[in-house]
């Protein structure tokens, strides 16, 4: 069985200053051995926190689908992992959104990362008014089948596909807002994204982790991480400070005990 894995999604957040947060974040996270503990910082800090970083992982917010090219502003999946990255969040909602972002350019950029040796974090999630009609889980099973790698890339992973892909359930009402999906809620769309991993990739399908992410605080992560599979957490703004983002790790522990 993997340790929950409890990452930490920045944003467009952060300075150097900042590092003083991930490094008191590290050092705890040396301590505990139960919970796989991650960071992902914008572009800019990516190098300085693997720098600073012993016990840590650390990933990115996003990446091209190109290995290089003709691409301004844009960054690599081979270029991530130069600078110390091991990972990579794809398909985040606020993508998504702001950027246009299809589930066919999402799988492009899973199966980015998967080439250029990163693990991959593809997100998924419903929006209130698609929720609200009853049509919550038919949205994910067709955000996931559109954004999960398939063919050559995740087929030559075998059975180390779980230890380099997760999928981040995150529903978008909940995002940022405080609003946070109960219990129940997550572990019937938690069940039903499991059902489709299984029958995409069989045996490895069920060993993949499924994280939740939305408005995840100390306050209701243990409940939230206690919910059948739940293999851990993407955390948004409560990742930016040592304080609130260990206290969510701690609840990883308790769980995982």
């Amino acid at each position: 069985m993997q340790r929950p894995y409890i990452v930490g999604n920045w944003k467009m957040n952060g300075s150097r200053a900042m590092l003083a947060e991930a490094r008191a974040i590290d050092r705890a996270a040396a301590r505990i051995a139960a919970v796989e503990v991650a960071i992902a910082p914008p572009f800019t800090l990516i190098s300085a926190l693997g720098e600073a970083s012993t016990a840590i992982a650390v990933g990115a917010q996003d990446c091209h689908v190109a290995a290089s090219g003709a691409h301004t502003g844009d960054i690599s999946a081979p270029m991530l992992a130069d600078a110390g990255a091991s990972f990579v969040i794809v398909g985040h909602s606020e993508r998504r959104a702001d950027h246009g972002e299809s589930d066919a350019l999402v799988r492009a950029k899973a199966h980015a990362a998967l080439e250029a040796g990163l693990g991959a974090i593809v997100c998924v999630g419903e929006t209130l008014a698609e929720r609200e009609a009853g049509r919550a889980e038919d949205v994910v099973a067709a955000q996931l089948g559109g954004s999960l790698p398939n063919g050559e890339t995740f087929a030559a992973l075998g059975e180390r596909l779980p230890e380099r892909l997760a999928v981040a359930y995150e529903p978008v009402w909940a995002i940022g807002t405080g609003k946070v999906a109960t219990v129940a809620d997550v572990t019937a769309m938690h069940a039903a994204i499991r059902a489709q991993l299984i029958a995409a990739y069989g045996e490895p399908g069920s060993e993949l982790r499924i994280l939740y992410g939305g408005s995840v605080n100390a306050g209701n992560a243990a409940a939230l991480l206690s919910a059948h599979e739940v293999g851990g957490a993407l955390v948004g703004g409560a990742s930016l400070t040592a304080e609130s983002f260990l206290a969510i790790v701690s609840a990883a522990v308790r769980d995982n005990e």
